[in-house]
């Protein structure tokens, strides 16, 4: 959320809207202006009201002390009193509006962030890896786990509905073993401590990272549980482990890895990636999380990127890192580099990580906050997180960038160990 002090300043919230217009999203100023200048009309009567009462009560005692009759004050001061919930009222509606308001605009982009429209304004920063080139017409990941049983949408869909898979045999083995060997990066080489976290999250654990109260229809709610969903992403249940939190400086870095499926209703994505593993209502993720100084976040948030980009360097996918434009960001974003891996089979790249500072824009919804030793001042911490990465992405990129000419699927070297073998 938007610090609201700046939202309240007529300047400043003419240049806000500038930003958020550069983003798509089209500030309601006046509302804002009109519903401020009411509450400010509101809580001054309401605290002049506060203070005759006083007056009043006090004016009651003294002529009680004197044994004089205080009827007539007592009238006055319940008069008053009723004249003050009624403003108190009114003032709790305002404040209930402004807040619903607030909380459904988004992140300001950070100056670095390039300007554009959509995805195709999208800035490409660098390459890694190699682009193979097959002497032989390339299938895709569903033709190849098909082909020897080890990837089933039809029992899933039995089982599930549509957007699902059943995994089995030396592909699941597969897939569990990268989720292995990403926890082990970034654990032993990335110094990220491990969580294993609920996969079903509350109301305000959703509103505090951004999900609610706009995004509903991209969740999974759970009946018969009020206010519970699955999690779309790790980044919930791990970013409020600092909600409600003060930290120290000496707390800080916090950096979480954390495996956790993820579910996803896909929501105005119909007829978008609808073949194979793509897009999934179920998947997997290895999730990376940072609680940083305000100071820190954008080297932070290089770094985060950096670990990410190193699974794929290790599996040796061939992979491009994007600046996402302003009008790609995500909600609570204020800058977001995409990773994105090399399909042979559509001949172009496809998301596999999406890591993204926050800023202070979850901390003040969460009150995430740390101790500052310059100052003494307590004040809100930055947000991060990405991807490291994607589990079901990337087993679909590893299948299509290592098939053989017979259909078989060769094993990166760095997943030998866990694998026993050369080939599936």
């Amino acid at each position: 959320m938007l610090d609201p002090k700046y939202l309240r300043n007529d300047i400043q919230i003419e240049q806000i809207a500038k930003q958020l217009a550069n983003r798509g999203y089209q500030l309601d100023t006046r509302l804002i202006s009109r519903l401020e200048t009411r509450r400010k009309e509101l809580q001054s009567e309401t605290e002049t009201l506060q203070n005759t009462s006083n007056r009043s009560a006090k004016a009651v005692g003294l002529a009680k002390s004197k044994g004089e009759s205080i009827e007539a004050l007592l009238e006055e001061v319940n008069g008053i009193k009723k004249q003050r919930e009624v403003c108190e009222s009114k003032l709790k509606d305002i404040l209930e509006e402004l807040s619903a308001i607030y909380l459904t605009i988004p992140n300001l982009p950070h100056e670095s962030v390039p300007v554009g429209q959509d995805e195709s304004q999208n800035k490409i920063l660098r390459h890694g890896g190699k682009v193979p080139h097959f002497a032989f017409a390339v299938k895709d990941h569903v033709a190849l786990g098909e082909a020897h049983g080890f990837m089933d949408f039809a029992s899933a869909s039995k089982i599930a509905g549509s957007r699902f898979v059943v995994l089995a045999d030396k592909l699941a083995r597969l897939q569990r073993a990268l989720v292995q060997f990403m926890l082990e990066v970034h654990t032993k080489e990335h110094a990220y401590q491990e969580v294993y976290v609920p996969y079903i999250a509350n109301t305000e654990s959703l509103m505090g990272t951004g999900q609610l109260p706009g995004f509903a229809e991209d969740l999974f709610s759970l009946k018969g549980e009020q206010g519970f969903y699955l999690i779309p992403t790790a980044e919930v249940s791990v970013t409020n482990l600092a909600r409600d939190t003060i930290y120290n400086a000496t707390d800080l870095p916090k950096k979480y890895v954390a495996h956790t499926p993820c579910f996803r209703s896909e929501a105005g994505s119909y007829g978008k990636d609808t073949r194979g593993m793509i897009r999934q209502h179920q998947f997997e993720k290895v999730e990376l999380i940072r609680f940083v100084e305000p100071n820190h976040s954008y080297q932070a948030l290089e770094e985060l990127t950096h670990d990410a980009e190193v699974i794929l360097q290790k599996l040796e996918l061939p992979y491009r890192v994007v600046s996402l434009c302003t009008g790609d960001l995500g909600f609570s974003s204020a800058k977001t580099y995409d990773l994105e891996a090399w399909l042979p089979s559509q001949n172009t790249y496809c998301e596999i990580s999406s890591c993204s500072n926050f800023e202070s824009f979850q901390a003040r919804r969460l009150a995430a906050r740390w101790r500052n030793p310059e100052n003494a001042k307590i004040e809100l911490i930055h947000t991060l997180n990405g991807s490291g990465l994607a589990v079901g992405r990337t087993l679909v990129a590893l299948m299509e960038n290592y098939q053989t000419k017979e259909g078989k699927i060769r094993i990166p070297d760095v997943l030998k160990d866990y694998m026993q073998t050369d080939f599936i």
